[in-house]
């Protein structure tokens, strides 16, 4: 694992020796491609499209998450921007390395989140859009947009020390195999939605303290990232195991809340107005000031998350439609 490590810090230290035009396209891509993205964005734009596919975009998404979390759990994989000085490397071989704002997540770092929930999220999406086409050649195109997106997310990763490339290989063949595996697999039951929005933080919490119980520390790359960060305002702690596990069991229960008050059937304007207001209205809830107090940060990432699902498939799309009762009178 040695050997490993030390070969892909020489590769980020090649890929940001770079020249420049890289770094501006693949600084941005890390940020872009931050799994909480599907949730806020792809979501509702591909829900205001298709319903089904929407709800099994978001599925995909939460499922892969909270089993990524799972995995960083129990591998306890290190991240290049702190590994290079808890290793000894840094000090023994000259290397030109720099961090960025993304590059200082606080959480293990395999398998990669970004290439694993992307991955599995975004593999209805490129489904759908292949079996629509009738020509051979065009079904093709999809899929190989899909993998050239997840190379790139992978190479994104690498170049700003987050993630080293063997966890980013694994993290988007984890991905691929659990979305082509939940395919078609979406339940359609509220009370589907509300026994994951159960199972799936009490499932976390119980291995964090079986863990702890074994005497292993969950929290013991929290502390690692925040002493190797170049700048300590980089450190954010939506990027924190337990803000995902928070966002997944809220991301279930707003599906199960969506999928007991179905909303009324809109037209192709009034969707594309429904998406636009229900991203900004994400967008705004992603800006607000988490609560310090561990209870209250709790509950804010859980009832925002929650707030999703309750946007866009139930209460933006019933307000639209009685605007459009209203109108009409």
């Amino acid at each position: 694992m040695e050997a490993l490590h030390e070969a892909g810090i020489r590769f980020a230290a090649l890929l940001q020796a770079g020249p420049p035009w890289l770094e501006h396209i693949l600084l941005p891509l890390s940020s872009v491609a931050d799994p909480k993205h599907l949730f806020t964005v792809c979501f509702p734009l591909c829900y205001s499209l298709d319903p089904a596919l929407g709800t099994a975009l978001l599925w995909g998404a939460l499922l892969s998450e909270w089993l990524n979390m799972m995995l960083k759990w129990l591998l306890f994989g290190e991240r290049p921007f702190w590994w290079v000085h808890e290793s000894g490397m840094a000090a023994r071989e000259l290397l030109v390395l720099r961090q960025f704002p993304v590059s200082c997540e606080t959480g293990p770092g395999s398998p990669s989140g970004h290439c694993m929930v992307t991955g599995a999220a975004l593999w209805p999406l490129v489904a759908a859009l292949s079996a629509r086409s009738r020509s051979p050649a065009l079904r093709i195109l999809p899929f190989a947009a899909y993998i050239l997106l997840l190379a790139a997310v992978g190479l994104s990763r690498v170049f700003v020390l987050a993630h080293f490339p063997h966890q980013v290989v694994t993290g988007t063949m984890a991905g691929v195999a659990l979305g082509w595996g939940l395919q078609g697999r979406t339940p359609g039951s509220p009370w589907a939605f509300a026994c994951a929005a159960l199972v799936l933080p009490l499932s976390a919490l119980i291995l964090r303290w079986v863990l702890s119980a074994a005497g292993l520390d969950t929290d013991w790359s929290i502390r690692t990232a925040a002493q190797w960060c170049s700048r300590p305002a980089w450190l954010r702690t939506d990027t924190r195991p337990l803000a995902s596990l928070w966002r997944d069991a809220g991301s279930a229960l707003g599906l199960a809340l969506m999928a007991a008050a179905p909303a009324p059937r809109l037209g192709p304007g009034q969707r594309v107005a429904a998406a636009g207001a229900a991203v900004a209205a994400l967008r705004a809830l992603q800006w607000l000031r988490q609560p310090r107090d561990p209870a209250l940060w709790v509950g804010s990432c859980a009832l925002r998350a929650a707030a999703g699902p309750c946007l866009v498939g139930a209460a933006l799309p019933r307000l639209l439609a009685g605007l459009r009762r209203a109108h009409r009178e």
